[in-house]
């Protein structure tokens, strides 16, 4: 069968009489004119088979449980045009966005002379320092944060990527995860290509650098055709900077501008707010934004979908609460979350906690509407690696215990109710819970302030397999009963939708929660063929 979609639904000005199909775009000067949006038409799309989600390379299961009993956001973008810091500026808006991975970083400068790179393997600030930042000079880059699944995390992975065609070099960095990674890549060894990484953003250079167009902007918009999945992506080629997101949306990229008219990328607003930049809009979902010296910033739709598709996760765990993301203050749609979570699951206590830090503003949420006060219950240690010496002796729970300390005279003898964002393997929730008891906890009430974990993400989130969800396995008061705890409620799906609105509840993904998915692949040869 085939289907068109209609894009007039993203755009914020009205669409013109009769909207150029793909084919008939011609990119010249005339079209990219600052803050005017060029839209096509209509696209079809064809399906012939059913479709089914599946793995990319980076969707694995993790062995770690204390350390990996929550999903991980995969990554994190930048890219800065027109300041002559734009290295040092990507650096710090990395460090903002520490929190989406933790595990790679790099930057990627444009200046006379190429492209310049430095990537490593860590946190941003053991991976840069003063001199190298001084080696990459120029005022276009862009930069990148990785959180990578077990045992590919490794220098190789580390993003932003660069390659060299036929038209020159270019350099990406990526947030999301292809679906059709591994038919895609099949198809291009067959035909030829060799692959270094076992990152699925490598995928995005090879479609580049194999397609026939003649302009780089075209080989973009071909290689984003064949694409399926979630991306947020930043480009740097020749003297511009080009912003991509996908046609659903999934993952959040925002635009902004400092000061001097540099124009800013990047996952999440607070990047913007630490290096003064003021936000101006979202990357609209299957938008590209090219910005050059000669045209400012200039905008056009490659394909789009009438229902966009955000990632409700977004909000209830992966971006920091002072940002603001698909539209909404991240803080206040967490506090929401826990005020509902307080009406539809009341129960008598003494002191309300949170498991921190994502849990925090959900529980300051849920104890102003029980009208219970918050407490500061559990401490985080920030200095807990992911690795360290366990003494010989074993002690109970100390990966537990090494990240989070409880705080014995809030706790002892109350009736305490602690808000988390999730429950993914119940393995952690198990150790807090007796965390709590052993420090006295009369009793322990859990409150998940998003609905049950039933089915994997396959959009850019690391998460475990369906089948070591335990929320697919059993029910609400079989959890409570493995946890130990004395009641357990989560939100309702429903009601996080009430959170968003009929018209807005429609924009989020919530296949994690649902198992349905808006976004899914074939596995099958006739479509291998047919897709390059």
């Amino acid at each position: 069968m085939a289907f068109s979609v209609e894009i007039s639904s993203l755009s914020p000005y009205p669409l013109p009489a009769n909207p150029r199909r793909l084919s008939q775009l011609a990119i010249s000067p005339s079209f990219f004119k600052p803050y005017v949006f060029k839209t096509l038409g209509r696209i079809s799309v064809s399906c012939r088979r059913p479709l089914y989600p599946v793995f990319s390379a980076r969707t694995q299961a993790t062995t770690d449980l204390d350390d990996d009993d929550k999903p991980h956001e995969e990554c994190g973008v930048v890219g800065i045009y027109g300041d002559p810091e734009a290295s040092r500026l990507s650096y710090l808006a990395l460090h903002a966005l520490q929190h989406r991975g933790q595990e790679g970083a790099g930057i990627v400068a444009a200046n006379q002379n190429g492209l310049d790179s430095i990537t490593g393997v860590g946190l941003v600030s053991d991976v840069f320092n003063e001199s190298k930042l001084n080696n990459l000079p120029g005022d276009i880059a862009i930069g990148h944060v990785r959180y990578s699944t077990s045992g590919v995390s490794m220098l190789k992975n580390v993003q932003p990527f660069i390659a060299t065609c036929k038209l020159g070099s270019f350099a990406v960095a990526h947030n999301g995860n292809f679906l059709n990674y591994k038919q895609l890549k099949t198809k291009l060894e067959e035909d030829g290509s060799i692959f270094i990484t076992s990152s699925d953003t490598e995928l995005v250079l090879h479609l580049i650098a194999k397609s026939k167009a003649k302009t780089f902007l075209s080989r973009l918009i071909d290689a984003c055709e064949k694409l399926r999945g979630a991306y947020s992506m930043v480009f740097v080629f020749e003297n511009k900077l080009i912003a991509v997101r996908d046609p659903f949306g999934f993952r959040p990229l925002v635009m902004g501008r400092r000061r001097n008219g540099a124009v800013v990328f990047a996952s999440e607003t607070c990047a913007l707010d630490l290096i003064d930049a003021t936000y101006e809009r979202e990357v609209y979902p299957g938008e590209i934004v090219v910005v050059d010296g000669t045209h400012g910033d200039s905008s056009m739709f490659m394909i789009s979908h009438p229902e966009t598709k955000q990632c409700v996760f977004e909000h209830g765990y992966f971006s920091q609460p002072n940002s603001i993301v698909f539209g909404r203050s991240v803080y206040e749609t967490r506090r929401k979350y826990g005020e509902i979570l307080a009406t539809v699951a009341p129960v008598d206590c003494d002191v309300v906690i949170a498991v921190p830090d994502s849990g925090t503003v959900a529980a300051l949420g849920y104890a102003d509407k029980a009208g219970v006060p918050f407490q500061i219950g559990l401490l985080r240690s920030h200095y807990a690696k992911r690795t360290f010496i366990e003494p010989t002796q074993k002690i109970r729970d100390f990966a537990v215990k090494v990240k989070l300390s409880p705080v014995r005279a809030i706790i002892e003898g109350k009736r305490v109710v602690v808000v988390d964002d999730s429950i993914v393997r119940g393995t952690t929730s198990m150790k807090i819970v007796r965390l709590l008891r052993d420090a006295g906890a009369k009793e322990v009430h859990m409150r998940i302030a998003l609905p049950p974990m039933i089915a994997s993400c396959y959009y850019g989130v690391d998460t475990p397999r369906s089948q070591e969800l335990i929320s697919s396995k059993l029910s609400v008061e079989e959890i409570k009963k493995h946890i130990n705890c004395d009641s357990l409620a989560f939100l309702p799906l429903d009601c996080l939708k009430e959170v968003y609105g009929p018209v807005g509840s429609k924009r989020y993904c919530y296949a994690c929660f649902t198992g349905d998915y808006p976004v899914t692949t074939t596995e099958t040869e006739e479509e291998e063929a047919d897709v390059l």
